[in-house]
């Protein structure tokens, strides 16, 4: 695959846009096949769209809902190449910036966080915050998220019961209240920020409601940082409280960004890892019997299950050839993290060495280091290392403390969120 571009600061992981899938297959026409592309069979493979667009080329052409041409980006060097290059920006009030649905665009050009800066804006925020989640801090927090995800277990099994909603019950409260001691969150508010949360993470959100919940969640993070500035503690809202350089729409912002993205992902991921392993009980008992497998087997579930399934939104801001497309400035890029991470020369038998199980396949033994599932380059997910710590921790507590665990429904009954930015279950009824 050829991809011509020059060195460059990379370019970030932020919620990309999603959308409800349409009811049937995308259409092609004169710009492309039309946005956003239905989901098949398979809830754990991305669109069939996706797939068919890598096969022909790892750059093609796209209709976005609103009729706008866009540039669909499928192949892995590619979707590195243009996360990784300075000239196609983040910034979602760039010209030709794409979106899926009205009310994200709301939400992503009315008062952008860091994540939806270039630098040098986006570098200056972020280096006020990226200390937090450097990978010897996070460890140093290893011990109270081990205590959080046992207290999680004891919990769902308190009194005997014999069954749960993985998400509500487990999935949910622990990348929630990690996120909230580390920020200086009130846990007791949690249930209120996960609503706010849930609604700007919808597609189907139209603008208003959307900038509604944003003006909610913005309002209480200024007021507990107004209140953080005055008694700070020793958590991260209290730092940015009192930093001179950091005005209080920019501290509220912050925290905003970190609370949405801190619990979502995480308990999407989490829900999806388990069920996963439920659905191949021969890996889980690899990961029982050699629990030194795990830290290699979140990669590889991240890799396998990539929950930003509709991509990551860029603009190009000069001229660039990228996989012998020549996109030009003022055109929007849509990168495929999802059909990146099933590319079988990096995956397969062809990257793997013979006898490795295809791209479409879980295996928990892959080498699946090289996956993009967090994005690439300068804007690649801060909180990268407090997700893989957390998601090793629930997966050893679960294997060891429930190996009775399965599905409590059939699996056709279960409902995945596909109208979310982050996709993963509505919920996960299970016994034990």
């Amino acid at each position: 695959m050829t991809v011509t571009t020059t060195p460059a600061t990379p370019t970030e992981l932020t919620a990309a846009t999603a959308t409800t899938a349409a009811a049937e297959a995308p259409t092609a026409n004169a710009a492309g096949f039309a946005l956003p592309a239905a989901y098949g069979s398979c809830p754990y493979d991305p669109p069939p769209g996706y797939t068919t667009a890598a096969a022909g080329a790892p750059v093609s052409r796209a209709e976005l809902p609103d009729g706008a041409p866009c540039w669909l980006v499928t192949g892995h060097p590619e979707v590195r190449a243009v996360l990784g290059d300075a000239r196609f920006s983040a910034d979602a009030r760039t010209p030709g910036f794409p979106f899926l649905s009205a009310g994200q665009r709301q939400l992503a050009t009315a008062q952008p966080s860091f994540i939806r800066m270039d630098d040098p804006e986006h570098a200056r925020l972020r280096r006020m915050v990226a200390k937090d989640f450097l990978s010897r801090r996070i460890q140093e927090l290893r011990p109270t998220i081990v205590d959080v995800v046992e207290s999680a277990v004891d919990t769902m099994t308190a009194d005997g019961r014999r069954g749960a909603d993985l998400v509500a019950d487990f999935a949910l409260p622990i990348p929630s209240l990690v996120i909230c001691l580390m920020l200086g969150v009130p846990y007791e508010d949690h249930a209120l920020f996960q609503s706010l949360s849930r609604t700007l993470l919808d597609n189907t959100t139209d603008p208003a409601r959307a900038a509604a919940a944003h003006r909610e969640l913005m309002g209480c993070l200024a007021e507990l940082a107004g209140r953080k500035r005055e008694a700070p503690g020793d958590d991260i809202l209290s730092r940015l409280a009192v930093r001179p350089d950091l005005t209080a729409q920019e501290t509220a912002s912050l925290g905003f960004m970190l609370l949405i993205t801190g619990h979502e992902s995480t308990t999407n991921m989490a829900a999806l890892c388990v069920l996963a392993l439920l659905r191949r009980p021969d890996q889980a008992a690899l990961l029982r019997t050699d629990p030194g497998l795990i830290p290699g087997a979140v990669e590889e579930l991240l890799r396998y299950l990539t929950i930003i399934h509709l991509g990551l939104g860029r603009a190009a801001t000069e001229d660039v050839t990228v996989g012998g497309a020549d996109i030009r400035a003022g055109d929007g890029v849509i990168c495929m993290l999802s059909t990146a991470n099933r590319q079988p020369e990096l995956f397969g038998p062809e990257g793997q060495g013979e006898g490795a199980a295809c791209p479409a396949e879980l295996d928990v033994t892959r080498d699946a280091r090289r996956h993009v599932a967090f994005g690439h380059g300068v804007h690649q997910c801060l909180g990268h290392t407090l997700a893989r710590v957390e998601l090793q921790i629930v997966l050893e507590t679960v294997l060891r403390r429930l190996p009775g665990l399965r599905l409590a429904v059939p699996e056709e009954r279960l409902v995945f969120q596909r109208d979310t930015i982050v996709y993963g279950l509505r919920e996960l009824p299970v016994t034990w």
